[in-house]
């Protein structure tokens, strides 16, 4: 079998060192493993597959002879580095914002859009975390009867917002608990007890950037620029997974009866759908799992050809890492 050489920018964060695992879980066709970072977390050691790796420098010249980079250290340090990569050879599959919605980039959900990935001209985008999440459940509806509107409220974990957003509200509860004051840092208000209904900048629009990638992704994913989405999104105090509630809207009738059996047949979702015994998908339950979980599945009462669900995702899992490294499988298969 043929391997490969794979790198990984920004391999000491949080996502960075989910793509590690799970490269191994999946058992890629690693040759040489590279772990890059910034100068300060350089020296850093991580073991893969039994062998010890210290992290260096992400550099414009660190990609010779790497034939998959995976990016997930944020736009800014994508713009800058990618190119170089690209330059050099690689593949860059990137899990920033910074290429996602280029014209000659694809965005791929590899259970939604796999051929896209073999349009590339040298990067793949990731797309965000809530959108992955989304899309692999409105893919089997969107085949049996188009999808014309989809209105979606998020519920995204701490862990969406990275390290210091989970270490954030760790300490919020040690402090709750100890009776001492609860600071505020990295998010605009306490997450502790609390709702955030503001993740990412506002726009002129009245939504936030995070809401309008729902809009924007969905529909370059799905492939049809007719399909019309509404995104609130909130920050709330969960550490790991994120919950959507969705409610879309069908060209024709699709009945909650074969919602779930186009589910069921579906690849990375699961039906978790049994109200009379209290299951339901929850992120405590999702956290860790690589599937995106489905349930609370009904018609809904309010308009014709609606249908409601909830579903939860570990956004490091599928709605990041897992995700680059299912496209790194689709381009390999080729290879």
């Amino acid at each position: 079998m043929k391997k490969f050489n794979v790198a990984i920018a920004g391999a000491t964060g949080a996502v960075g060192e989910t793509m590690m695992k799970i490269l191994e879980e999946r058992n890629l066709p690693v040759d040489k493993l590279l772990l890059l970072a910034s100068k300060r977390s350089a020296g850093k050691e991580f073991t893969f597959r039994n062998k010890k790796y210290k992290v260096e420098e992400l550099k414009h010249e660190s990609f010779k002879k790497i034939d998959i980079a995976l990016f997930s250290a944020g736009a800014s340090i994508s713009r800058e580095f990618v190119p170089s990569a690209v330059l050099d050879g690689a593949v860059v599959i990137d899990n920033s914002s910074a290429f996602r919605m280029e014209k000659d980039v694809p965005l791929v959900v590899p259970e939604v859009n796999p051929e896209d990935a073999f349009k590339h001209k040298g990067i793949i985008a990731n797309p965000n975390c809530t959108t992955i999440i989304m899309v692999v459940a409105l893919k089997p509806i969107h085949d049996y009867s188009k999808i014309k509107r989809v209105v979606v409220s998020t519920y995204q974990s701490a862990s969406g917002a990275g390290a210091k957003g989970m270490y954030e509200l760790e300490e919020q509860a040690k402090a709750w608990a100890s009776g001492h004051e609860i600071k505020v840092e990295h998010f605009k208000h306490q997450l502790l007890y609390n709702l955030i209904p503001h993740i990412d900048v506002f726009l002129d629009n009245g939504y936030t950037k995070e809401e309008m990638k729902m809009y924007n992704e969905t529909r370059k994913i799905m492939g049809d620029e007719s399909i019309k989405v509404t995104a609130t999104c909130v920050r709330v105090p969960v550490f790991t997974a994120h919950s959507e509630a969705v409610t879309i809207e069908t060209e024709n009738p699709v009945s909650p009866e074969i919602a779930r059996e186009l589910f069921a047949k579906a690849p990375g979702v699961q039906i978790f759908d049994d109200v009379s015994n209290n299951k339901y998908p929850m992120p405590l339950f999702a956290a860790g799992k690589d599937d995106c979980y489905i349930g609370r599945i009904r018609k809904d009462v309010s308009f014709d050809n609606g249908l409601n669900f909830f579903i939860s995702g570990d956004q490091l899992r599928k709605g990041a890492a897992l995700n680059a490294v299912q496209i790194a499988e689709v381009l390999i298969s080729k290879m």
